[in-house]
């Protein structure tokens, strides 16, 4: 599968976990307060979308993306988690306004720490880089892409990714 890596992620960070790597287990309380486990979701697939800051511009046009086309992500048994260095407050803030009905993550304390472990934190802006992790049933990564900078994803490669897992 493609992978776009951008390079200059933040000293001190983990490396971006390549294709074939198992993925990195996280807890993070989503915009409910709720603890969401990565390894909770073993047995189907996980879509996780790193994103600089609710209700900033290119985060709202690809999280609305993915709103509008969720049934792609259902169609191969994928939970899409969407984390940010917003605290809970903020993510279901941006949840209600926008009508999301995925998880939105809250890598807020410590600062970033989830981020840093998938190779995406940015210590300079305090944020969170556009990475996206395709995480098979077996917690293995299947698909990575780390965009620019003001650089939207494109959810065309996301249909190609999912289709590449096989019908879970």
């Amino acid at each position: 599968m493609t992978q776009a890596v951008q390079q200059d992620a933040a000293a001190g960070a983990a490396p971006v976990p390549a294709v074939g790597d198992s993925a990195p287990d996280f807890e993070l309380a989503n915009q409910f307060g709720e603890p969401v486990r990565l390894s909770d979701f073993r047995g189907g697939n996980v879509v996780i979308v790193f994103y600089p800051f609710a209700f900033s511009g290119i985060c709202t046009g690809e999280l609305c993306e993915i709103r509008d086309n969720l049934a792609l992500f259902q169609d191969a048994d994928a939970a899409v988690l969407a984390v940010s260095v917003d605290s809970k407050f903020a993510q279901r803030a941006y949840a209600e306004k926008e009508g999301y009905d995925f998880d939105l993550l809250a890598d807020f304390w410590p600062h970033g720490a989830v981020a840093s472990a998938y190779g995406v934190f940015d210590a300079e802006s305090g944020m969170a880089l556009r990475g996206t992790f395709i995480i098979d049933a077996s917690g293995v990564v299947r698909y990575v892409v780390v965009n620019p900078r003001g650089q939207a994803r494109d959810l065309a490669e996301y249909r190609t990714a999912l289709a590449g897992l096989g019908g879970n």
